[in-house]
């Protein structure tokens, strides 16, 4: 194995000047196999039979209709190469989201992109900004030239080269950004250039088939995978901020660094994804890739092209995705919806008269499946628009209409909190309890305006960490009421039945989030 692949990425005389021996000899083996395992007309005839072309006939079908679909969708797929400036300590290349760098590839592979010219982490002195190269993909969605990419493509660029299907290789211009969705759109200067359709991204189910385009590696150019949808709505698998967007598409389409920014499409030939990110352990494709959904890209890439910049929608909440562990604790039948855990104060959220514990079932009309749906339902509108909140206070069924505010970065788009989600208590939970005074709330840089208890310790093993739960966090409410001392938290959680969760709402590095919690009997 090792060895094909080494003369895979050899010079390509080389792999010329291999190919017939190799031949030969694969010959020459199957030769001493049939002499050995049988008479050499009886296993000659059954290694040459066929299958008719009745038994192949969808399987061909199948092909076709597949080579039909990429030789339609290639001639739209680019491959960008970026240059940008940075220092040895830069640990952007070192991120799941960055175009591959050349210099972190094996050293058979590094040979496609010449010697020399600092090319790479290598050449330059210690601590001193030095070029640094990175290639990703992207797909051409208008005749004029504008191009989709990741942000983190060409995050930086001081120069973008793009090469078309045609060989071409043009100079690209970032037209503009938006970190928030990872989502660029670059301009080249050329017409007439084949643009691919936009699909809709909300129709795709688990099981459907897509396609994936890019350049793996950086130096496969224009390759084609094909898999199916894993899954719709994922969260960012990789982010640590609670106000990026997920609705990602999961699909075990290969991917692979160099993809970034490359177009995953249905089976239609349509824009459906983003290529953004894959979940490994080796950098190498491990069988679940995600994709930014067509309809972000869109939405996102229109308002770029039009302005130069992008504003995002404000909500101005912390959510919880419905589980099937907390949603009899707000009398749901489904795990569906997103729960506010926190309304910023002031907030267009606040404003309209959300609270903590409503459970947001749909955005104008529109089911949200989870916390996830909700954001990019969210980040995709602008500030000014007003949207029609459905929700479910108390078991009642309501509407809230909700101005939305401008994103800003410092602000919240609608933080997701739903990875918080586990088991905790006072004595059952594992937890030793502070009242909020004055001293406690400096101490632990709790604000003024968060009530409850505040944890002071956690014991090992117990149900409390195992839910996550830390010093300095501050339980606010237990199965949906107030706490307003240590007292009061002890008490509400030794009157739980033996074997029953609970669930906490709690405080945690300045957002809040609910926590479904088995306590220990006893």
């Amino acid at each position: 194995m090792r060895q094909a692949t080494n003369s895979l990425v050899n010079a390509s005389t080389k792999a010329r000047r291999f190919a017939l021996p190799s031949s030969l000899a694969a010959v020459a083996v199957l030769s001493s196999a049939m002499f050995f395992h049988g008479t050499g007309v009886h296993a000659n005839a059954i290694s040459a039979s066929a299958l008719d072309d009745q038994s192949v006939s969808s399987l061909a079908a199948l092909d076709h209709d597949m080579e039909t679909l990429a030789a339609r969708v290639t001639p739209a797929v680019v491959n960008v190469a970026v240059t940008s400036r940075g220092t040895d300590d830069d640990d952007e290349a070192q991120t799941p989201q960055r175009g591959i760098d050349p210099s972190d590839l094996p050293p058979q592979l590094r040979q496609f992109f010449g010697n020399g010219g600092g090319f790479g982490r290598g050449g330059a002195m210690p601590q001193q900004q030095q070029l640094r190269h990175g290639v990703g993909s992207g797909v051409i969605i208008s005749p004029d030239g504008y191009i989709i990419t990741n942000n983190h493509v060409v995050e930086g660029a001081t120069q973008i080269k793009v090469t078309l299907h045609d060989r071409r290789v043009l100079t690209g211009k970032v037209v503009g950004t938006d970190k928030l969705t990872d989502i660029a759109v670059v301009k080249v200067d050329a017409h007439d250039l084949p643009a691919i359709s936009w699909g809709d991204s909300s129709k795709l189910q688990p099981g459907q088939t897509v396609l994936a385009f890019g350049s793996p590696f950086g130096v496969l150019q224009f390759s084609v995978t094909r898999g199916i949808v894993s899954a719709v709505n994922r969260a960012a698998p990789f982010s640590s901020d609670a106000r990026t967007p997920g609705g990602l598409i999961q699909t075990d389409a290969a991917v692979n660094p160099g993809n970034s920014g490359g177009p995953l499409v249905n089976a239609h030939g349509e824009l459906v994804g983003i290529n953004q990110m894959i979940a490994t352990n080796s950098g190498s494709f491990a069988g679940a890739s995600f994709a930014i959904p067509s309809a972000t890209a869109r939405a996102i890439s229109d308002q770029i092209i039009k302005t130069g910049s992008v504003h995002h929608g404000y909500l101005g909440i912390a959510m919880n995705d419905v589980t099937p562990q907390n949603a009899q604790f707000f009398n749901l039948d489904q795990a569906l919806g997103a729960i506010v855990s926190q309304v910023t104060p002031g907030s267009p959220a606040s404003n309209a008269g959300l609270k903590n514990g409503d459970v947001i079932t749909s955005v104008n009309g529109k089911p949200v499946e989870n916390g996830g749906a909700l954001q990019v339902q969210v980040a995709q509108l602008t500030p000014g628009t007003k949207i029609s909140l459905g929700i479910l206070r108390n078991g009642s069924r309501q509407s809230i209409n909700v101005a939305l505010g401008e994103y800003k970065k410092d602000g919240e788009v609608a933080g997701n909190d739903s990875n918080k989600s586990g088991p905790s208590n006072g004595g059952k939970l594992g937890l030793a309890m502070s009242d909020l005074t004055p001293d406690v709330r400096q101490q632990m840089n709790i604000p003024s305006s968060v009530n409850g208890a505040a944890i002071a310790q956690v014991r090992p093993g117990s149900p409390a960490e195992d839910a996550g739960l830390q010093p300095g966090d501050v339980i606010m409410e237990v199965n949906r009421k107030p706490i307003n001392s240590a007292d009061q938290l002890a008490s509400n959680i030794k009157s739980v039945p033996d074997g029953k969760g609970v669930l906490l709402l709690v405080w945690s590095n300045g957002g809040a989030s609910y926590r479904v919690v088995s306590p220990n009997q006893g």
